[in-house]
């Protein structure tokens, strides 16, 4: 209902006062399942929805290259999907949501196929990534350790039909995330302000 893929059975959905009818340029989807384009490079993948806003090939070009040197895939910018690993996929699936700038990025169990470090280690890459985005992320999570590492607020959800069972405010924090940024390019991208 957030993301416009559904309507609300009760109430609205309200960006900015504005009513979510359908897909939001202010929101962005990562989605668990393996999403990448086979035929596309990562960086053909990154640039696939700049492309689709008729961007032109140089500014679509750079934008990607600063979010995949955000999430760590520089290395890989040319490789296919079939050529990569589980966790290095999910970058890309990231990466691809972040170069559409949305204030709102919906992640439904991004990390859940991957293996317990992997999920951690790109637990570790999204809180730098919130740190420099400013982006708003709602995160759904079957893993408690995990979302306590990634959020300011949990909502504990019920069996079905699915309600709110508590709301948790963490505020729990520990050493400060290390900020490696910004990466060459990245200084061109819209800064945002204010509270997430």
């Amino acid at each position: 209902m957030i993301g416009g893929l559904n309507d609300a059975t009760s109430g609205e959905v309200l960006i900015e006062g504005e009513k979510v009818k359908g897909p939001h340029p202010s929101i962005g989807m990562v989605f668990q399942e393996e999403s990448a384009f086979p035929w596309l490079t990562s960086l053909e993948n990154v640039e696939f929805g700049l492309k689709m806003t008729g961007m032109n090939k140089k500014e679509r070009r750079a934008k990607a290259k600063a979010i995949i040197e955000i999430v760590g895939l520089s290395e890989f910018e040319n490789h296919y999907p079939g050529e990569l690993s589980g966790g290095m996929k999910q970058r890309v699936a990231i990466a691809r949501t972040l170069v559409m700038d949305p204030e709102i990025i919906l992640m439904d169990e991004p990390f859940g196929a991957l293996d317990e470090q992997t999920r951690v280690i790109l637990g570790e890459e999204l809180l730098r990534i919130c740190e420099r985005i400013k982006a708003t992320i709602l995160f759904i999570t079957h893993s408690i350790s995990e979302s306590v590492m990634l959020s300011d607020r949990v909502y504990v959800m019920s069996c079905r039909p699915g309600t709110f069972k508590k709301i948790i405010d963490v505020d729990i924090r520990g050493p400060e995330v290390p900020q490696p940024f910004p990466p060459k390019g990245l200084e061109r991208l819209p800064r945002r302000s204010g509270k997430n």
